[in-house]
């Protein structure tokens, strides 16, 4: 990187810092910036400054908005009667362009892992408490990922949630659509036989 100038050297080191990218794709990622016009870097500058001064955590569901409450907690037609919680931001995200869901959602930002130090009070589950006291939630669907963090996340607040007049549902998992049985996972395909559906 010596080759570089200390300008572009920075550069690349900030962008080297972003999930998912090594060095060789920011190399690849700053020379694009360098040879886009001053227009365009300037775009891009000044989206990252307004991403950093606008996007908050919705009050209601921890969920990524601008304004407080986020535009599905405030929408009057959806079911308030059910919260999905998932963990992250990007998991609400996926739900919402699938069109399968039309509740609300409670995002926890993570999972518990006692092996990274993350427990109950590190993740939004207070606040999911909170919001299923106040009575008007009727059911709670768990969509957190099927990992083992994610399976144990589901337990916990499954028996956390026990003591509360709601129902606890679990998003289903199994063989994907178009999925060929010869490549899944052990877990998956017991999964997918104890969860099996009259039809």
């Amino acid at each position: 990187m010596d080759f570089y100038p200390p300008s572009l050297v920075r550069l690349i080191k900030h962008l080297s810092r972003l999930p998912g990218i090594g060095e060789k794709t920011a190399v690849r990622l700053a020379l694009h910036i360098l040879h886009s016009s001053d227009q365009d870097a300037k775009a891009l500058s000044e989206s990252i400054l307004e991403v950093k001064g606008k996007i908050r955590f919705c009050s209601k569901c921890f969920g990524l908005a601008e304004t407080d409450p986020c535009r599905i907690c405030r929408n009057t037609s959806r079911d308030n009667t059910i919260v999905c919680v998932v963990e992250q931001p990007s998991d609400l995200v996926a739900l919402e362009k699938s069109g399968a869901f039309k509740g609300l959602y409670h995002v926890l930002h993570g999972t518990l892992s006692p092996m990274n130090g993350i427990g109950p009070d590190d993740l939004r589950i207070k606040e999911l408490i909170e919001r299923v006291t106040q009575g008007e939630i009727k059911e709670v669907a768990l969509a957190t990922n099927t990992n083992v963090e994610g399976e144990a996340t589901a337990s916990y607040l499954a028996q956390l949630l026990k003591g509360y007049p709601v129902r606890v549902t679990r998003i289903a998992s199994g063989v994907p659509m178009g999925g060929d049985l010869k490549y899944l996972d052990e877990v998956t395909l017991r999964r997918a036989m104890e969860r099996r559906e009259s039809l």
